[in-house]
């Protein structure tokens, strides 16, 4: 197996006497798609943050393998309404850095309709759509996103999550994720690690799901999300979808 995209060993992070984080040992490989679960206030983002260098941590060590290509979404991008930006601009900004091209993003992401409109006007859905488009343009390794379906309604949620996989499949990027939604993220991972200030659990959804750590944590109205991710698994697997990534 070849070294992983990025690591991270015995990681923690402080703000004060307060701990965040501590002994995180994590590893994303080329193609995964892995999602960080945990209840609010557990460090996910902040996990995140260190991985993408915007905080440093304040003990251990991330190694990332060399040119390592990270594509980011936010959880929200703050937009001064006041200032006029169209989409199109807003991603031609991001082209100058090299990488793959617009178009070929936009079609992918299926947001060629709206590159002629202001940021500010765009729903959450959109937003979220062309600032997953944004991430891509560099042609990452790694795609991270924070909770980036955060408010959006069930339908756009699941809609963004298919996304997700075709990004996998079309460009072969490893994505990892920080989610909420448990009955989506069970279907859509090949891993799961359960954070809460640090790492409860992981493996793949069924061996998370049954986790007395994971129960413990989100309570025994799992059993419904398990027997959905029963039911997706067998599908795949009798179809032969998701073989490739298997682990």
């Amino acid at each position: 197996m070849s070294a992983p995209l990025i690591q991270t060993r015995k990681l923690g992070l402080r703000f004060g006497a307060k701990v965040i984080l501590h002994d995180v040992d994590f590893s994303i490989n080329a193609g995964e798609i892995v999602t960080i679960v945990g209840p609010n206030g557990s460090g996910k983002s902040s996990f995140v943050k260190c991985l993408i260098g915007a905080i440093a941590p304040s003990e251990g060590q991330i190694e990332k393998a060399p040119g390592l290509k990270i594509g980011y979404v936010p959880q929200k991008l703050q937009l001064d309404t006041a200032f006029p930006m169209t989409v199109r601009r807003f991603l031609r900004l991001q082209q100058r850095s090299g990488g793959k091209g617009i178009d070929e993003i936009n079609h992918l992401v299926e947001i060629e309709t709206l590159l002629p409109l202001q940021l500010s006007t765009l729903s959450g859905g959109q937003l979220q759509r062309v600032l997953l488009a944004h991430a891509l343009i560099g042609k990452p390794n790694l795609l991270i996103l924070d909770e980036a379906a955060q408010g959006l309604d069930q339908p756009a949620v699941t809609g963004f999550y298919h996304l997700i996989e075709e990004v996998r499949r079309s460009m072969g990027c490893a994505i990892l994720m920080v989610s909420h939604d448990l009955h989506v993220v069970m279907s859509a991972s090949d891993r799961v690690v359960c954070l809460n200030g640090h790492i409860c659990c992981q493996g793949t959804p069924l061996i998370v799901s049954e986790a007395p750590e994971y129960r413990q944590l989100f309570g025994a109205g799992t059993e419904g999300t398990l027997a959905l991710y029963r039911h997706q698994h067998d599908h795949r697997h009798e179809t032969g979808e998701g073989d490739d990534h298997a682990h």
